[in-house]
């Protein structure tokens, strides 16, 4: 007999997405529970990189200290495009978190998790979905024994999503054209050619004896090694990774010198190029790897799902609420299927530029790119795709902040200096007034706060609506805004409006 439990979200998967996710439910009060297949987390460094946007997001809700703590050291040098020897610079784009940081994912997911369940989430693990029925009024999902009624569903559960398969949902594409082992060890003897500490990608990849690898220093004697060979591309993602088979790399690439020790874990990766049409069907939702995957390249996996979390957490526990209609739900796909395509796009030419047998077209491409991208423009506009900084939202409005994130900045308010950051640590939508204007008794909506504030720097406005995702969606450059206007945003954006277009990124 099937043991009974009921609750208003149920997440299939318990990685960053799908813990980022919950803990923004958890964090509005909706009764959220967490379903995952594994009995134990699995410490595999996997997706490493938290992206500077990512860094922000989770910075906003006091996230990122606890997560600083689990990072490997790096240098201090930006993120790369395509491994193309050239760092990008995210100073440009006004960011308290230039550098790409990095931290292994088991990481990520043991301090959500922590934070999401001392909330309020609930978590089981070692329960494996089998089956998903979803209705006009919920969901019903049976997992190991359990029967789990719910009503929403979303599905974070990677990018063989058991959930997108039950539904017998497409998944359009096409198949990877490489394939890869990503590997923990430990190194028993190293050569000169083993990098002794984290820095730029360029710096970090060999090729050598028909091998490509990226050997990356975690601490200790212990190392991450990413590698392929060019004439095999076809061995089954199944097929365990024999230690031989990483010693034989290492030898290669590295020189005999270099002898492994212990291998803690390893698997297979392809770079194929899949994304679902439609994020929302009815009670189901579909966030991170399980709505789109693409190849590895530039560190672009874990933070496309964490960022899916901070767009849908809100939204969902608004419509569960009756803050809003449930017509809300419908913007998370508007707003986040166009941004996970611009990734396959961008992570597609990288896939070009960066193969590890490049034509002399190719390698004549790589040398006119290098030179673009030492181009303080071109630079710019890469280094904002690659970080997340330049996403705008096409969202209702004709002020030039519209859609755009809002940087972090010193402020201060009536309690005193804060990080402007610091305002979103209850996950609540933040009417700013920088003219202090605005009536402290205006009558807001339930999670919207009014703070009256001076900036130490130019936020190119005097008064912004900024939702809980961190994104602007009304702005005003009156000295005096009108609490209509500002009601009428709240009631516009937060409420009850659907963004009209696709976001883009600003150039």
């Amino acid at each position: 007999m099937l043991s009974e439990i009921e609750t208003e979200v149920v997440v299939v998967g318990a990685g960053p997405t799908g813990l980022t996710l919950a803990h923004e439910l958890a964090l509005a009060g909706v009764d959220t529970l967490v379903l995952e297949k594994l009995d134990r987390r699995i410490e595999q460094v996997k997706g490493g990189g938290v992206q500077p946007r990512t860094a922000e997001l989770l910075d906003s809700r006091g996230l990122l200290e606890p997560l600083l703590e689990r990072a490997v050291p790096r240098d201090p040098v930006g993120g790369h495009f395509a491994a193309l020897p050239v760092p990008l610079d995210c100073a440009p784009w006004r960011t308290e978190h230039p550098f790409p940081i990095a931290i292994p994912q088991w990481g990520v997911e043991e301090v959500l998790e922590k934070q999401a369940i001392g909330i309020g989430a609930r978590s089981l693990r070692g329960t494996a979905v089998t089956g998903v029925e979803a209705g006009e009024d919920g969901v019903v999902v049976t997992a190991d024994g359990l029967r789990v009624q719910a009503g929403h569903l979303v599905a974070c559960d990677g990018g063989h999503s058991t959930v997108r398969k039950l539904l017998g949902l497409p998944f359009p594409g096409r198949p990877g054209t490489h394939q890869a082992v990503l590997a923990d060890i430990r190194l028993t003897a190293t050569s000169s050619l083993v990098p002794r500490r984290m820095g730029h990608m360029s710096g970090l990849t060999r090729h050598a004896g028909g091998y490509w690898a990226m050997l990356v220093p975690l601490g200790e004697d212990r190392y991450r090694i990413t590698f392929g060979h060019a004439d095999r591309t076809d061995t089954d993602r199944d097929t365990p990774v024999a230690p031989e088979e990483i010693a034989a790399a290492l030898t290669a690439v590295y020189g005999p010198e270099t002898t492994l020790g212990t291998v803690e874990n390893a698997s297979r990766f392809g770079d194929a190029t899949r994304q679902l049409e439609h994020y929302r069907v009815g009670r189901v939702l579909f966030a991170g790897d399980a709505a789109h995957i693409h190849s590895p390249l530039g560190g672009q996996g874990l933070n496309l799902g964490i960022q899916d979390a901070f767009n849908l957490g809100w939204k969902l526990a608004a419509v569960i609420q009756d803050r809003a209609p449930d017509g809300l739900l419908d913007s998370y796909h508007t707003e986040r299927h166009p941004a996970a395509a611009q990734v396959l796009h961008h992570t597609s030419a990288q896939r070009v530029l960066a193969g590890p047998n490049p034509s002399e077209d190719v390698s004549a491409l790589r040398d006119i790119v290098i030179d673009l991208l030492r181009l303080p423009d071109t630079n710019r506009h890469i280094a904002g795709l690659m970080s997340g900084l330049s996403l705008r939202y096409a969202l209702p409005g004709d002020h030039s902040l519209t859609g755009h994130r809002v940087p972090d900045t010193d402020l201060i308010t009536e309690t005193g200096a804060v990080r402007l950051s610091s305002l979103f640590r209850s996950g609540h939508a933040v009417l700013l007034d920088l003219t202090r204007t605005l009536p402290a008794d205006l009558p807001l909506p339930p999670r919207v706060d009014l703070v009256h504030a001076e900036s130490s720097d130019d936020l190119g406005a005097t008064a912004l609506l900024v939702r809980p995702d961190g994104y602007i969606c009304w702005a005003t450059d009156d000295s005096a805004p009108r609490p209509d206007a500002a009601l009428a945003a709240i009631t516009s954006n937060i409420a009850t409006t659907l963004p009209s277009e696709q976001p883009s990124a600003t150039t």
